[in-house]
């Protein structure tokens, strides 16, 4: 049974920098693409980052791109998302999600396990 299970959320001030991590098993984690989205109160589920099975390839949302980085530890069996220079406007739900596909695309289409994610509240 695939598990992916995020963690570091939490309140922070505007400004400030938070990492989460996400502890992935049940799967060959070397082969899966991982993803981060985030859902903010009464809206969709936004892309935010992705890497590819390797880490050699990164993808970013533009509001993130510069503040957000996103790495992975296939040894581990992590994806981690660090966050800086947070805003109000991050306030959201982040989930951690893996696809089978080559690509790590932007769609949560793409996407095939998912995690049930981490609250992150930036106050301003």
């Amino acid at each position: 049974q695939v598990q992916l299970v995020e963690s570091g959320g939490g309140l922070v001030q505007a400004g400030d920098s938070l990492r989460l991590p996400c502890a992935a098993s049940g799967l060959t984690f070397s082969r899966y693409g991982m993803g981060w989205f985030r859902q903010a109160p009464g809206q969709e589920r936004d892309f935010v980052a992705a890497i590819s099975r390797t880490g050699l390839t990164t993808n970013y949302a533009d509001p993130v791109k510069g503040r957000f980085t996103i790495s992975r530890d296939n040894a581990k069996n992590t994806v981690s998302l660090q966050m800086s220079s947070l805003k109000a406007g991050d306030t959201a739900v982040y989930y951690c999600a893996a696809t089978q596909g080559l690509r790590i695309g932007s769609s949560d289409r793409e996407y095939d396990f998912w995690g049930q994610g981490t609250q992150v509240t930036v106050s301003s």
